[in-house]
């Protein structure tokens, strides 16, 4: 019997948490593991851009879809779904994705700005699993700075909203925007991403546990 899709959302109404950044990356490693579809929920449309830039790399092995131009039937062909949904808690679409995805993950700067804006965002996926034993959420702190006093009050601040925190965090690193400007994810950047790669790798042994 064929396994089940899991589905992955990447979701903040807060713009500028570096969603689509952790989306591509996340979808690229995971990869790795089984097909993947990475769906491009959000009109900004970044990820078909990006997707067209790495299409010229022979590394590149990633389904890239519009969510409009998606076909559901077509789920069963893929392992992994991940999704990156629009910054909109209004959007349709976003409720849509959020009900249905096995994972939501929110990705959110160590700043109090941000973690103020994601406490609607909390609310509403709450409300939506609230009877779905089986889906989770979970903050994934993003562009952290290890040494940053800021960051170590993020983590403890992004506690007391009521999601589970990852234990994995996305540090600030310049490999990251590199990869975007080359067309890559961190997984084809050889050595000097290998730290970049583990924390993805952390991320994705949480959702698989």
């Amino acid at each position: 019997m064929p396994q089940p899709v899991i589905r992955i959302a990447l979701f903040n109404a807060k713009g500028g948490c570096g969603k689509t950044t952790l989306a591509w990356n996340l979808a690229m490693g995971l990869s790795r593991r089984g097909a993947t579809l990475l769906l491009d929920a959000d009109s900004q449309g970044s990820l078909g851009d990006w997707a067209d830039w790495a299409a010229e790399s022979e590394e590149h092995v990633l389904s890239v879809q519009n969510w409009s131009e998606h076909d559901p039937g077509s789920a069963d062909k893929f392992t992994f779904l991940v999704i990156d949904c629009p910054p909109s808690l209004e959007s349709p679409v976003t409720r849509e994705v959020l009900a249905m995805a096995d994972w939501v993950l929110l990705p959110v700067l160590p700043s109090p700005l941000d973690l103020w804006a994601s406490q609607r965002s909390v609310e509403v996926i709450s409300a939506l699993h609230a009877d779905k034993r089986d889906r989770h959420a979970a903050f994934v702190l993003n562009q952290v700075e290890n040494h940053s006093a800021l960051s170590r009050a993020a983590e403890s601040a992004v506690q007391a909203l009521g999601l589970t925190v990852l234990p994995v965090q996305v540090a600030r690193r310049a490999i990251y925007r590199n990869a975007a400007i080359e067309g890559k994810s961190v997984y084809q950047m050889g050595k000097r991403a290998t730290t970049a790669v583990q924390e993805f790798e952390g991320i994705i042994e949480e959702i698989l546990k």
